[in-house]
């Protein structure tokens, strides 16, 4: 079982900055994902940046969120 995001910055490339709850860091890019209609959303920048953690998990709305596995197991160790 991943761990939990417990903080997370949205940078302005479209990439996240994730925090979990075992201490690890990591970088994940979102730009491949915004061409999905599930994050289309996401393509304002405005809307990205909002992007904050909410039960364990990345949100920016109700019905937009991005799981923690995706996030620590494709995310890049910083």
């Amino acid at each position: 079982m991943t761990p939990d995001v417990v903080q997370v910055k949205a940078l302005r490339d479209f990439s996240l900055e994730a925090v979990f709850a075992n201490g690890e860091r990591r970088r994940f890019d979102m730009k491949p994902y915004i061409s999905y209609p599930a994050f289309s959303p996401l393509a304002e920048t405005n809307c990205f940046l909002k992007a904050h953690v909410a039960n364990g998990t990345v949100v920016w709305t109700d019905e937009i969120d991005l799981s923690p596995d995706t996030l620590y197991l494709r995310g890049v160790p910083l």
